[in-house]
């Protein structure tokens, strides 16, 4: 899955546990008429992805939504989602790269018609 929008926040690499967890979150907020402010959580070596990146770049962000089964002494069985990033890509590029030059060139070789002949369809 996908997820479009302008960077919010970027935060910090936060470290957890014996183990070394590592997680980095993301805020990204789309661009639609009611836009939402959507949490990504990037971790272990995916952190170092958002390095590059800055508050206010249009993105692409590759996404898998995760979801977790927790029980709790005293109030039963919880379920948790998250959607965690693999992916990001610069949108604010494509738009500046892509200039009129590179738009395809309409060609005057077009057949007119009355250079159809009966097999030949006008469409």
């Amino acid at each position: 899955m996908e997820l479009l929008g302008k960077i919010k926040l970027i935060g910090d690499i936060k470290t957890y546990g014996d183990n070394g967890f590592r997680k980095r979150e993301l805020v990204l907020t789309t661009e639609e008429q009611y836009p939402q402010h959507i949490l990504i959580e990037f971790i272990q070596n995916n952190c170092e992805l958002l390095d590059n990146y800055s508050i206010g770049q249009t993105v692409r962000i590759g996404i898998n939504i995760r979801g977790r089964e927790w029980e709790s002494p005293d109030q039963g069985i919880k379920y948790f989602n998250s959607i965690q990033g693999w992916r990001i890509e610069s949108l604010d590029d494509q738009v500046m790269n892509s200039a009129p030059e590179d738009l395809p060139i309409e060609s005057n070789n077009s057949p007119k018609d009355d250079d159809l002949t009966e097999d030949d369809l006008p469409f």
